[in-house]
């Protein structure tokens, strides 16, 4: 008994499958990626050496028509070879419903093609076009009317830290009322950095002009990074403290707390544990002084932990990045000569670039989350006490959390004193 394998794969759509994917070996595979030159030699081979079996994922795999398919189902059958569709629903016999089942497996490939098409070409995706572009050939571009409050809305974010306070900020200056959800998809999407995303989970880069800079991109990934690790809703909060400072006493977090006394303007703000075990409970302290001591530490402790770090490794990470994406980028620019010196064809040439441009984008990507400036430099900056009292509460809060993992207050009967532990 005589077994052979046949398998079709269209480049633009998927990988080549499995050898192994039929559960048993065939006596002889033929495969054909792009073009069916392999089904052209089963054929001819079969007429003269005829096998038993044909092993084919799905019938449509035979033919780009109908009228192709039908011919080589009626030759293969005139041979008296026996096929077996490993993902075919409907059985043979019911010739109707299982032509039925082929156009419509022809007709979602041929959609998909046309959509794959598009993505290799960087054309843009359907779908509703992004808040601040308009379509324009199938392309991106900006939209002079709405891309300023898009901007606008990037810059308050970077400013502040805050994605409440972006969104209220667009409400309140501009009447343009989105949600947080719809404010963090604007924060995380491809397009506002000048890049295109595609259903297959692909990023193009470069593909249209960019309404914030790669520099302020890569910005925002930080601070949304930064974000995630605090209590909900601390992100947005007034005081610089909040979501940080833990009672190492009994493990609970603390929040800040506004008290005044009746029929008095003064505000006085204390840090309280939110859910202590202990009876009596840790008692408040006075936000002030917390802070003051915090900014003490910072001045301290700071230049000692970035002396301590190994820079020149994350140096070396940096670089490795930088040639990895120079390396993609050289062989992309060289994909035109090879098509005008007939060694790619265009349509290979196009795909080729689609791989690379994704490649690029995924180095660019982690490239992005690390850290973009000399923290030696920063850390003596950051030791000047003078420095953390000229900035407002809005700004120490940036800071703090560009820096600060957490801060532990660590109790002794009537005193207390703080550990700050860095993000790195």
């Amino acid at each position: 008994m005589k077994i052979i394998a046949y398998t079709y794969t269209n480049p633009l759509l998927e990988p080549p499958p499995d050898p192994n994917i039929w559960g048993w070996e065939p006596d002889k595979t033929y495969q054909d990626i792009g073009k069916r030159t392999q089904l052209q030699q089963l054929l001819k081979a079969a007429q003269t050496d005829t096998p038993d079996y044909l092993l084919i994922s799905r019938l449509d795999q035979l033919g780009d028509t109908i009228a192709e398919i039908t011919n080589r189902l009626l030759l293969l059958e005139s041979l008296n070879i026996k096929i077996i569709a490993t993902e075919q629903t409907t059985p043979k016999a019911d010739i109707l419903q299982l032509l039925q089942q082929i156009q419509y497996q022809q007709r979602s490939s041929s959609i998909r093609q046309g959509h794959a098409r598009n993505r290799i070409n960087a054309l843009t995706p359907p779908g509703k076009t992004p808040y601040g572009y308009r379509r324009i050939r199938n392309r991106y571009a900006i939209d002079r009317t709405t891309a300023p409050v898009v901007k606008d809305f990037f810059e308050q974010f970077l400013l502040y830290g805050s994605l409440r306070g972006a969104v209220r900020y667009l409400a309140q200056k501009y009447a343009k009322k989105i949600s947080v959800t719809t404010g963090r998809r604007w924060l995380t999407n491809p397009v506002y950095r000048g890049d295109t995303a595609y259903q297959d989970g692909q990023i193009l880069i470069d593909t249209h002009t960019p309404i914030i800079s790669r520099e302020e991109a890569a910005q925002v990934d930080r601070l949304l990074y930064r974000n995630r690790r605090l209590p909900p809703r601390t992100a947005s909060a007034n005081r610089s403290l909040a979501g940080l400072v833990v009672c190492r006493s009994c493990q609970s977090p603390m929040t800040v707390v506004s008290v005044t006394k009746p029929r008095k303007t003064d505000e006085y703000l204390y840090l309280r544990p939110t859910a202590c075990p202990h009876l009596p409970k840790c008692k408040a302290i006075a936000y002030q002084e917390v802070l003051q001591q915090t900014i003490a530490t910072i001045c301290h402790d700071l230049p000692l932990a970035v002396a301590g770090k190994n820079l020149p490794q994350l140096d070396a990470v940096k670089n490795s990045y930088e040639q990895a994406i120079a390396r993609q980028q050289e062989i992309l620019d060289q994909l035109p000569d090879l098509v005008e010196n007939g060694i790619l064809d265009a349509e290979t040439s196009a795909l080729r670039a689609y791989k690379l441009r994704s490649e690029i984008s995924e180095v660019q990507a982690q490239l992005a989350t690390l850290p973009p400036v000399n923290l030696r430099s920063v850390a003596q900056a950051l030791s000047i006490p003078q420095f953390w009292l000229d900035l407002s509460e809005f700004e120490r809060r940036f800071y703090f959390r560009e820096f600060i993992r957490q801060i532990e207050l660590l109790r002794q009967d009537e005193t207390w004193q703080l550990q700050v532990m860095f993000i790195f």
